[in-house]
């Protein structure tokens, strides 16, 4: 059986994007350099990587990842303040409320903000 070891974006700027995954999502930063970051993310890491060419920094609708939230609202306003840009409209499910947003680099991210006494 394989594990996930960590998932790994290509970054143009490893610093701002740490600072963006770190104070826009609490993510813990485990290592950071110039060229290399990883932050806890649960049971698994995101590692961050430099590039040097555009090609390798292009991204279209995918990865997607998707992360389970406190506060919606606030994590929103936060990734905002961070460069993130909202795709579309906060939507109220039954379940709870759900974001799409863009990362600085342009991954995309989905947040989830469940409803009920459990939430969070």
């Amino acid at each position: 059986m394989a594990t996930l070891r960590h998932v790994l974006l290509l970054q143009r700027d490893v610093p701002r994007a740490a600072r963006f995954y770190s104070e826009g999502l609490g993510l813990p930063v485990a290592v950071l350099t110039e060229r290399w970051a990883e932050l806890h993310a649960g049971s698994t890491s995101l590692a961050l990587k430099a590039v040097d060419g555009e090609a390798y920094a292009s991204t279209g609708y995918s990865p997607f990842l998707a992360f389970t939230v406190g506060e919606l609202q606030a994590t929103v306003q936060r990734l905002l303040a961070l460069g993130a840009t909202l795709d579309g409209p906060i939507k109220y499910s039954p379940g709870g409320k759900v974001a799409a947003l863009r990362a600085p680099d342009g991954q995309m991210l989905s947040l989830f903000e469940p409803d009920g006494p459990d939430a969070g």
